[in-house]
């Protein structure tokens, strides 16, 4: 077994952690400190990245386990349905508190 491939995943798995609380920090921080405007936009663009950062941090351990599993086993690693969820929540997320905030302030 090559022990290379080990610290990679486990560098892998440190990157979602990362991002991980990059997300639930950012969110903790719109459920502080962002005071102007509607309160349930900051509610729910809060909620939103606290529980996207959570689902994240658990996506990133279940990779983690299973590439470990995989490498030490000498099998093929799979697929990662988790990069979706990043992205929706990096892209989508920030669109739609813009599109509403946007909308809440023309009226």
């Amino acid at each position: 077994m090559d022990y290379r491939f080990l610290l990679a995943n486990e560098r892998t798995f440190l990157a979602y952690v990362r991002t991980a609380l990059a997300l639930q920090i950012a969110g903790l921080g719109v459920l502080q400190f962002l005071t102007h405007g509607h309160s349930v936009v900051r509610y729910s663009l809060g909620l939103v990245l606290v529980l996207a950062g959570s689902a994240l941090g658990l996506a990133g351990y279940r990779r983690f386990r299973a590439n470990e599993r995989a490498i030490r086993a000498g099998v093929d690693i799979g697929g990662s349905g988790s990069a979706t969820l990043l992205a929706g929540a990096v892209v989508l997320v920030p669109l739609l508190a813009a599109v509403v905030l946007t909308a809440l302030a023309t009226l």
